[in-house]
């Protein structure tokens, strides 16, 4: 029997950004809500990727918190890391800022992404255990068994 692994927060963590073009503006002149979703998906299944090196799915996505606009030229900054792992799935935070031109970043968006490792059968695999280096990453990981407590329950009462 193979042994379990284990990867800290940071072997997976993916900081990705862009700038706002038209192409991502809807027709109030703010980023696209659609577009951020789609974006929040991909860097959360690199990251579910790299923490499991397998091919993943997206099962969830919640607590999708639009807390401020970003408009046209602006650059935005998705940050992304594992929060919390159960047998065969990863929960990962998604962090979105709008960077000033000084460097200063402006939270617009929190979302948690639950992502589940498959293998060559597109049947669950096991993943990788996380090790928890800071008390902040600690502190992710309880809340993290609190929001999987959540979405079992939802999942129970057919939501």
């Amino acid at each position: 029997m193979e042994e379990k692994q284990y990867k800290t927060v940071k072997e997976s963590q993916l900081e990705q950004s862009y700038v706002l073009m038209t192409k991502h503006i809807n027709g109030l002149g703010r980023l696209f809500g659609g577009q951020l979703v789609s974006w929040i998906d991909e860097i959360a299944g690199i990251v579910a990727r790299r923490h499991s090196k397998s091919n993943v799915v997206t099962a969830a996505i919640d607590n999708l918190v639009f807390k401020a606009g970003a408009e046209l030229n602006d650059i935005v900054v998705l940050i992304a890391r594992v929060t919390y792992v159960g047998t065969t799935s990863m929960e990962i935070r998604v962090d979105t800022y709008v960077e000033s031109i000084q460097g200063i970043r402006k939270i617009i968006n929190r979302a948690y992404v639950v992502m589940v490792a498959m293998d060559e059968n597109r049947k669950p695999l096991l993943v990788p255990g996380l090790i928890l280096e800071t008390e902040s990453e600690r502190a992710e990981w309880d809340a993290g068994v609190k929001r999987s407590l959540l979405r079992k329950s939802r999942k129970v009462e057919g939501y």
